[in-house]
């Protein structure tokens, strides 16, 4: 069926869309368009009764509005009070669409509906808490294939996962393209908690020699396929196990785990001794905002007093909000 217009007069334009609606024809997912000096196209389904109009006429290009879920909730019967418990946020990694759904109602209806709006996806996940030493996801499948392997891209970085087996935050991008912008050609970088290679497939696109050691075997697993997915197997070291037996020299060291600031843990002592000197420290951590900005930056220089370090630089940045009042911020600190 062709999509149709009518022509009105710009000044009777306002009162034909209203009449237009209350006579069920007007078709609000296509824009009015201009059709002269003097009229303008207005989208109808069909071709009015009631409603007075100079022509109908077929567009062949219409120019459809972008919707969004509210809208699609509110032709699909959900009431305001509803819709306010949907989703406000959603992430698509490769085609799989990750959202929190904990207050929704009818969450398979909404699983649909963020189907239809996004045409390269096929599963639809609810998104849980992470547990456990290996930070396993909890997920659901509420619509779609329910395949939850995929393939996500970005800056031309190949992220092969299985999100139902291995964490991935959406809200890390910009952090992991800062990464393979701050990487040097021939440099040598340690990533203690390389995951499926967040940080460290960038930075060996960009020419550093990674030695890349994570101790889950799932996220290990899809570490070493995405070397080879990225063809930078010959510039990855690839370690299983525990990054506090490594025993390596590097130029920058990262350390994309929460609790790598924590004083018990020795993850700092590992990376200190690991860094060359002129050498460069990336720690992420999750910190109350009250704490900001000298906290990390305290736990960083006693640290580095414990290990005779001098600390030349510290600049601690927000990646982003963790929860409320609780940021993941990194810390990039230089050492002489």
């Amino acid at each position: 069926m062709p999509d149709l217009a009518v022509l009105v007069a710009k000044p009777d334009a306002e009162a034909s869309i209203e009449s237009l609606r209350a006579e069920g024809v007007y078709d609000d997912d296509r824009r009015v368009r201009e059709r002269d000096d003097d009229r303008v196209e207005l989208p109808v389904l069909a071709a009015p009764a009631e409603t007075d109009v100079l022509a109908t006429v077929e567009q062949t290009d219409p120019d459809y509005r972008s919707r969004g879920l509210d809208d699609l909730l509110r032709e699909r019967g959900w009431s305001e009070a509803e819709r306010e418990r949907a989703p406000s946020s959603w992430a698509v990694v490769g085609d799989v669409l990750l959202a929190d759904f904990t207050d929704c109602p009818r969450p398979g209806e909404v699983a649909d509906a963020l189907l239809t709006l996004h045409r390269e996806a096929d599963t639809v996940l609810d998104r849980g808490p992470v547990s456990g030493e290996f930070r396993t996801p909890t997920v659901t499948v509420l619509a779609g294939s329910g395949d939850t392997e995929t393939v996500h891209v970005e800056h031309g970085t190949k992220y092969a996962l299985d999100l139902s087996r291995v964490m991935f935050s959406p809200g890390n991008q910009h952090e992991r393209a800062r990464m393979g912008d701050l990487a040097v050609e021939g440099e040598r970088v340690l990533d203690m908690f390389a995951g499926i290679g967040y940080f460290a497939l960038p930075m060996a696109r960009a020419g550093a020699d990674v030695t890349a050691v994570e101790k889950n075997p799932d996220a290990f697993r899809y570490l070493a396929e995405n070397a080879q997915l990225n063809e930078v197997s010959d510039s990855m070291n690839l370690v299983l196990g525990d990054c506090r037996d490594v025993e390596t020299t590097a130029d920058r060291v990262v350390m994309g785990y929460y609790d790598a600031l924590d004083p018990d843990a020795d993850y700092l002592a590992t990376a200190l001794d690991a860094l060359a000197p002129g050498g460069t420290l990336h720690a992420h951590a999750t910190v109350h905002e009250t704490d900001l900005p000298d906290a990390p930056r305290e736990r960083v220089e006693a640290a580095a007093r414990n290990a005779d370090r001098a600390v030349e630089s510290v600049a601690v940045r927000r990646v982003k909000s963790h929860a409320e009042g609780v940021w993941h911020v990194v810390a990039d600190v230089r050492l002489a």
